[in-house]
């Protein structure tokens, strides 16, 4: 099974992302959602974590340029970031949401050299805001961000466009096709389920 499919199987064994063909999760947004995700459960399961690792790994391997610098997004991006900064023994950041209301109101945690390439590390892309801010952050700073690399995608075609017109790139190791795939391959929800749940993506888009 490729690493992407074994991931998505994964997530959903340990309840890092649920599916509810029937009575929706609400999502902060306000938007009912069949799939909800929470890839902080991620951290509490090694044998997970390390495909993670591995699988970001794999796909800094076929970049046209390399990081000299690992940016996790607070807060679920932060620990993969480390993890991943570690495994290549290279200088990591953090980027919050928003700059700190005391001290010396930073919004990156930890330094790097303008000019520098970095990797934003992120959790989960839905509409890829919180990503692209991030990136943008970094890029205030002096940073030049060579792309966004993700654990999980929702596939939405507003993210493709937002990271396009942010002039961003980004992938992700799995996403909700990979986990209705391996969802009807186990017999775990019915063809006619993976239609209803890919017309609600449609749905979404409109």
């Amino acid at each position: 099974m490729k690493p992407s499919y074994e991931i998505a199987k994964d997530l959903y064994d340990i309840q890092s992302v649920q599916i509810k063909v029937e009575g929706y999760f609400t999502w902060t947004s306000g938007i009912q959602s069949p799939i909800y995700c929470d890839n902080r459960l991620t951290m509490s399961y090694p044998a997970v974590r390390q495909k993670i690792r591995q699988a970001f790994i794999e796909k800094i391997a076929t970049m046209k340029e390399k990081p000299d610098v690992i940016a996790g997004c607070a807060t679920a991006g932060i620990p993969h970031a480390a993890w991943l900064a570690e495994e290549l023994n290279l200088p990591m950041v953090y980027v919050r949401s928003s700059a700190k209301a005391h001290g010396k109101g930073n919004q990156i945690e930890g330094t790097f050299k303008k000019g520098q390439k970095i990797l934003v590390i992120e959790d989960l892309i839905s509409t890829g805001g919180s990503s692209i801010h991030a990136a943008q952050a970094l890029r205030a700073e002096g940073g030049v961000v060579i792309g966004v690399l993700a654990i999980f995608t929702y596939g939405l075609a507003k993210s493709i466009s937002h990271f396009s017109g942010a002039d961003i790139e980004f992938d992700t190791i799995t996403g909700f096709d990979e986990l209705l795939y391996v969802l009807v391959k186990d017999g775990q929800i019915k063809e006619n389920d993976k239609q209803k749940l890919l017309a609600w993506r449609d749905q979404v888009e409109a």
